[in-house]
């Protein structure tokens, strides 16, 4: 607990004044840590902001006084803790953590308004998310690093469906990022360590909440995973989120959450519940506004189905690379659309790739067509 004496009266404020002048200044990420000059991410750049350090005990304090009082338990005991928290008209992520022993702060900032995925830039992407978000059961997964825009794919979807279907949707967050509304669905959100104390407790349960629609922030462990595929056996849609770069990745993960000797049994149950794979990145544009989405795509049709069930994920990645449906496609491809386009440099493109050799044949006009 941090000495009273040492927090100045207005330690709340200078972070609030900081928040608002991040968003203004167009930041992403606000970083701070105990004693150092506050930084923010524009773009991909990270920039120290013009601003004195702020001690340790004022970030402790802020954590004490800003995380749901459920949390502050969690922060005690594991120096850890995830939250949302709101700034005058602007919502954050945040994420409290202790190094050294001494308090650090990273916030996300997240926009008010629920994205639309008409809004994302997807381009026909866009067509094959609004299929995923029609399907009536199975797993839709949405993969890729940190950073890469992974909530506010899983949230367009969420809106959409809200927006079309009469249906109970159930979310599982942590913390809960995009406040919904309900339209045609009715949309209950539960966040961890706050309206439930934990993934495996709300997992437990949601399956006794008449659901239509699940959310799971994130697949974590094998138990996530086989609650996300015993709902979708029984009529379920999940949609959730994996933390792999490329959808032969999601897919060796998924199996990889059980044992050697259950992988074949395991194989088969991933095929069976999948519907879709959406993986994403983002690349600075090549005039420097902003960011561009790359994306792939797997739809896990009755081809995809049985190779992914055999274990021939060489065969899934022809599948991704030919692009002859339009619901398959690779990154390589996409990446190499944006160049073509001028939405990114060359660089940039072999950057980003999860086969630059590949790319720069491509680049140069010669495709491999299996």
């Amino acid at each position: 607990m941090p000495d009273p004496s040492a927090i100045p009266a207005d330690a709340l404020g200078l972070i609030l004044d900081l928040l608002r002048q991040a968003v203004s200044a167009g930041a992403s990420d606000i970083i701070l840590k105990s004693g150092r000059v506050a930084c923010v991410r524009v773009g991909e750049e990270l920039r120290p902001f013009d601003m004195e350090p702020l001690a340790p005990a004022e970030l402790e304090f802020f954590v004490r006084h800003a995380a749901p009082p459920g949390l502050v338990a969690r922060w005690d005991q594991e120096s850890q803790a995830d939250f949302a928290y709101a700034a005058g008209a602007h919502r954050f992520r945040v994420n409290a953590f202790r190094q050294r022993g001494t308090t650090s702060l990273v916030f996300r900032h997240i926009k008010a308004e629920v994205p639309r995925l008409e809004g994302l830039g997807l381009g026909r992407a866009e067509e094959v998310l609004r299929g995923f978000a029609g399907a009536r059961d199975g797993i839709v997964l949405v993969c890729g690093a940190t950073g890469t825009g992974k909530s506010t794919t899983l949230a367009a979807i969420i809106d959409a469906i809200n927006r079309q279907r009469p249906c109970h949707i159930v979310t599982l967050e942590d913390p809960i990022e995009y406040a919904f509304t309900d339209d045609r669905a009715v949309v209950q959100q539960r966040e961890i360590g706050l309206d439930v104390p934990s993934y495996r407790a709300g997992l437990q349960a949601v399956l006794r909440q008449s659901p239509d629609v699940i959310l799971v922030g994130e697949l974590r462990d094998r138990e996530t995973l086989e609650v996300a595929m015993t709902a979708a056996e029984t009529g379920h849609l999940v949609l959730t989120t994996l933390h792999a770069g490329t959808a032969l990745q999601a897919l060796a993960r998924l199996v990889e959450f059980f044992p050697l000797e259950e992988a074949a049994t395991a194989r088969r149950a991933v095929a069976a519940a999948l519907r879709g794979l959406f993986c994403q990145k983002l690349l600075p544009r090549s005039d420097g506004r902003g960011r561009v989405p790359s994306t792939e795509a797997l739809g896990i049709d009755a081809t995809a189905r049985g190779l992914l069930a055999e274990g021939q994920l060489d065969k899934v990645q022809a599948l991704l690379e030919g692009g002859a449906d339009a619901a398959n496609w690779c990154f390589n491809r996409d990446l190499y659309r944006l160049w073509k386009d001028g939405q990114v440099t060359k660089a940039d493109a072999l950057r980003y790739s999860p086969n630059p050799a590949q790319l720069e044949m491509n680049l140069r006009g010669i495709f491999v067509r299996g």
